[in-house]
C-alpha cells in the first residue's frame, strides 16, 4: 500500500548545552523524495504534528550528490548520507532523524566534525609542495596503484566510519578509520613517501593503529565502499618495517 504521508521524528538540540527533545512532522507524500527535500518542506513551514508552530531544523548540506560528506546524520538509527537518502527505499512507518552521537551537537542534526580534521593534521594528510617552482613531470603511477589511490582518495570525511567504530568514542585517544586511511593514501603517493615515517611514527602512538579493535564496522557504512581494512593491515606491515628498522638502528 502506498504511502499517504511521510512520517518524521526529529530529534533537537537547540545548542551544545541544551537538553534534547523529540518534534514529528507529517508531509504529504511525493514519490522520490530524499530527507533533505523532507526537512526543506518542513522549513517552509514548521508545524508539528500535533499542530504547534517550531523553529525550522537545522542541518548541514552543500553538494547534494553525496560528494561533499557534510550532511551525514542517523536516520533510523544507522549513520547515512541524507542527500542520497530515498524515503521510498526506507522501510515504512515512521523515519527518524537524529544527529552523529560521536561528535557534539552544534544545533539539531549538526554536529561539529572538527576532531577529524584535527587528526588529519595530526597525520600530516597533505603533500608538502609550495609549488613556486617548476620540478619537471612527475613520476609513472602503474595503474593497480593509482586505482588503490583513487579509493581513498574518494573519502569525504563524512564521519559514518567513526560513528560506527567501537573504539572511537568520548572515552578513548583513538583518532579513527578515516585518518588512518589517509595515512595510507598519502604514504603511497610519490612524493608523499617523504613524509611516510613521520605519519607511521605518530600512528604508532597513543590513539593510533594498535586502537583499532578490527570490528569492520566502518567497512560496513562507508558510503564510498573505502577499503578501510586493506588500509590498516597495509599499515601494520609498514609500521612493524619502521619498528624493525628502529630496533635496528638502520
Amino acid at each position: 500500500m502506498p504511502r499517504a504521508t511521510i512520517e518524521l521524528k526529529i530529534r533537537r538540540q537547540d545548542a551544545p548545552s541544551a537538553p534534547p527533545r523529540w518534534e514529528e512532522f507529517s508531509l504529504p507524500y511525493r514519490p522520490n523524495m530524499n530527507v533533505i527535500s523532507c526537512l526543506m518542506e518542513i522549513r517552509k513551514r514548521p508545524v508539528t504534528k500535533q499542530g504547534t508552530t517550531t523553529t525550522p531544523p537545522a542541518w548541514e548540506a552543500s553538494c547534494l550528490e553525496e560528494v561533499c560528506g557534510s550532511c551525514t546524520m542517523r536516520v533510523n538509527g544507522a549513520p547515512r548520507q541524507s542527500c542520497a537518502t530515498l524515503i521510498d527505499r526506507l522501510p515504512p512507518g515512521t523515519v527518524t532523524l537524529e544527529p552523529l552521537t560521536k561528535f557534539q551537537v552544534v544545533r539539531d542534526l549538526i554536529v561539529d566534525r572538527s576532531p577529524m580534521l584535527e587528526a588529519l593534521i595530526q597525520v600530516k594528510g597533505w603533500i608538502p609542495i609550495d609549488g613556486t617552482y617548476d620540478l619537471g613531470p612527475g613520476p609513472r603511477i602503474a595503474e593497480s596503484e593509482r586505482a588503490t589511490a583513487y579509493a581513498f582518495s574518494r573519502c569525504m570525511t563524512c564521519g559514518c566510519c567513526m560513528e560506527v567504530c567501537p573504539q572511537y568514542n568520548e572515552r578513548s585517544e583513538f583518532i579513527g578509520p578515516a585518518p588512518l586511511a589517509q595515512v595510507r593514501l598519502f604514504n603511497a603517493h610519490p612524493t608523499g613517501r617523504m613524509n611516510a615515517a613521520e605519519r607511521l611514527q605518530t600512528i604508532m602512538g597513543r590513539g593510533g593503529l594498535a586502537d583499532c579493535g578490527n570490528a569492520q564496522n566502518c567497512v560496513q557504512v562507508c558510503p564510498k565502499e573505502i577499503p578501510l581494512t586493506e588500509a590498516f593491515g597495509e599499515l601494520g606491515r609498514q609500521t612493524t618495517l619502521l619498528w624493525l628498522k628502529n630496533l635496528l638502528g638502520k
